[in-house]
Formats: C-alpha cells, structure tokens, sequence
C-alpha cells in the first residue's frame, strides 16, 4: 500500500481511472502462468512486480516488463514492499538529483516508504548530510536511520540552515504546494528539487477542493526567471508513467537489477510497518491517511483478519495477534471499504 492509492481512493489523481478498479500498484508473488512468448520466467518463480492499478487481489496480470525475480534471499514481505520505493528514491537520488560524495540532501515524510529508502540510498555514498522532516511520534523510531531529523512542524528551513548555512544540494519534496517554494529557497547554486508528490492535498477524509487549489496556487507561484538567474533546477518525477515508455522500462529494469545486488550484498533492505488482511483494508488505509506508518504498510491475501471489538477502530494489525482470543460477544461486524 501507497500513499498514491489514498489519493486514488479520493479522487486526487489528474486523470482518475474509470470504476470499478482493484487498487494497487505493487506486489509480490508466484508465477502462476505464462503468458504467450514469455521466456524469461518459470510458473512457481518468485517474483516482485509494479503496475497500474490490480496488485490487491490473490492474482494480478502484469506486463512481463514490470515483473522483476525475487533475489535470493528475498521474502515475499520485503518484496511486496521493495519496487515502488527503491525504485523511486534511487531514480530521485542519482538519475534526476546527480547525487554524489560530500553532497546534502533534505527529504520530507522520512519515515515513509521512500523516506526509508533513501535513506539507506544515501548512506551507500561517502560523506552525503541527510536531512529529514518527520512527525515527533516518529523520531524514536527512525533516528538511527538518519542524522539530522526535523519536526515536520518546525521551521525545517531555519533548522537546515543552522547546520548547513549555505543549504543543501537536493530536496526531495512529496509534499507540494508552500514547500515547494521553501525547497527552492534551501537549494545551493546548481542545487535540485525534485517534487514526486503531493501529500498536502490529503486532509481530511474525501477530497478537499480547497486543498487541492492551496497547493496548486502555492507551486504555481513558483517563478521561472529565478531559477535561471539563482541556478537551481526544479524537477518533476512519477514511476508509474514512465513504466508506459519503452525508454522508460529499460530505465526502470537496469535501476532495479542495481537496487536487487545492493539488496543481496545486505546493503538496503526495506522497512516493514505493519502486515494486514486484505479484509483490513479500510484499517490500512486509515493508518496511512493518519500519517501514523513508519516504512510500509503491506496487505497479505492469506492472512485472516483480526475481528474487530466493540472498542475498535484502526488498531488492528498483525501485532494484535498477540494479545490472544476476546470473548465473541464482544465483536463488531467490519465495515465495508467503500459503502
């Protein structure tokens, strides 16, 4: 599960896709069957794979592009949890950001799924400064990860500065509409920002239009001539459509093959926040929504749901297996995801 498919569930997406849809953009698995011409895969070969849209159900037809083997070693739990992050902070970090020893990087939602890889991404190169916003609450959890973390409510750009007077070489920037133009300010000459998302348009629970055209107004304020005159690059980046390009496949494939021996030699490895049922998919997603996961959140098809007590709400993962059986006069019929 992805931060990209709450913004689906509520309607975020510049061209939505037509329903009914099974959501989903990643997956792990065995290969079922073959379809006509494929050479490179066996049925009953472990394999990790992204797509548009389809990866939550018990069987997903995926172009044969986009389907990658598991390296040894490898579980279905991290590689259900691996492409879409790797993937995403490597081509952020050293295809787009040209990230290289001694450079500074900021990266937003560093407790996140991609937050998580790069900075693992980052630690593979001599001498990069990390810098990473995060909500308090996940300070405890994943300060090992990373040197200098920042309240996400804070003056992250004062706070950069302290350190690094003179900013940083790249920003990283799922966030979107005022940050954007924060990111810029922090940017050295020849600096990047990259946007790769834009999570500040979830606040509440349905789409917010106010939201929506607070952060379009925020980046579109954003004035071109500065770029030139301060030398700074502002950047874009999307996995899923560069997918589609067969230029873009190759990309991907080549990255992935990198990112899976970086994997074998135990150098990156992705963080696992919580194992759910798909039955548990409303949970899930409230977890996500509520900015409350650290690292990624995965749905398992042969996992069975916890039932739900009458003082339930989205508490319930697999850590509450654990706590043993409650009386069944006691449980609560699930709601459906979508009414």
């Amino acid at each position: 599960m992805n931060f990209l498919d709450l913004m689906v569930r509520q309607g975020n997406m510049e061209n939505p896709p037509r329903t009914p849809i099974v959501p989903g953009f990643e997956c792990s698995g065995l290969v079922e069957m073959l379809g006509e011409g494929v050479e490179n895969f066996q049925v009953g070969e472990g394999v990790m794979a992204v797509m548009c849209y389809g990866a939550w159900a018990e069987l997903a037809c995926v172009p044969v592009e986009n389907v990658f083997p598991l390296p040894p070693g490898m579980s279905f739990t991290d590689g259900a949890a691996f492409p879409v992050s790797f993937l995403t902070a490597y081509l952020l970090l050293f295809d787009i950001g040209r990230l290289r020893e001694g450079m500074s990087v900021l990266v937003h939602s560093a407790g996140g799924g991609v937050g998580q890889a790069v900075a693992q991404l980052c630690a593979t190169v001599p001498g990069v400064t990390l810098f990473g916003t995060a909500s308090s609450s996940k300070h405890e959890a994943i300060r090992g990860s990373l040197l200098h973390l920042i309240d996400r409510n804070a003056d992250y750009v004062t706070e950069v500065k302290k350190i690094s007077p003179e900013g940083v070489d790249i920003v990283l920037d799922c966030l979107c509409g005022e940050h954007t133009a924060k990111g810029l300010s922090l940017l050295k000459p020849m600096g990047t920002c990259i946007l790769y998302g834009s999570s500040n348009m979830v606040t509440g629970e349905t789409k917010s239009f106010f939201s929506f055209a607070k952060s379009w107004w925020q980046v579109e304020k954003v004035n071109p001539l500065r770029l030139y005159e301060e030398n700074k690059c502002l950047a874009g980046f999307q996995l899923l459509p560069l997918l589609t390009r067969p230029d873009g496949a190759t990309r991907v494939r080549h990255t992935m093959a990198r990112l899976t021996h970086l994997y074998i030699k135990g150098v990156i490895r992705p963080r696992i926040d919580s194992v759910w049922a798909l039955e548990e998919v409303k949970e899930a997603m409230q977890r996500i929504h509520d900015r409350g996961n650290v690292g990624k959140i995965l749905l398992e098809p042969e996992k069975a749901p916890i039932p739900l007590m009458a003082s339930d709400s989205t508490d319930t993962s697999e850590a509450c297996d654990e706590e043993g059986e409650e009386d069944e006069s006691e449980c609560k019929e699930r709601e459906p995801f979508i009414h």
